[in-house]
């Protein structure tokens, strides 16, 4: 099945401890329906000293649900994704508008 959601689209978040803030999707797991959106559902992870690394506190944007999240249209608004025919090619659109995405 072709991906509703893909790495660099602008999304919304639909439920959660984040719902109604916006990013970029950085990547994609469709195995396990989940994506990693920059800034959204962050989490501090504690890194150990090395050599190497300074170690301290740092944040990590952890993966969220597929279905908590929509594309964002050109008004700004979260929207449902269709598939259609343009030629030969199979695109998305946006449902609300029209538009390809």
């Amino acid at each position: 099945m072709a991906a509703k959601l893909r790495k660099g689209d602008e999304v919304i978040v639909l439920a959660g401890k984040d719902k109604g803030k916006k990013g970029t999707i950085s990547s994609v797991d469709p195995k396990s329906g989940k994506a990693v959106v920059d800034g959204i559902n962050v989490a501090v992870r504690h890194q150990k000293q090395t050599q190497a690394t300074q170690g301290g506190r740092t944040p990590k944007a952890m993966p969220i649900q597929l279905s908590n999240l929509a594309i964002v249209d050109k008004n700004g608004k979260a929207t449902r994704v269709g598939f259609r025919m343009d030629g030969d090619n199979k695109v998305r659109f946006a449902k609300t508008t029209g538009d390809v995405i």
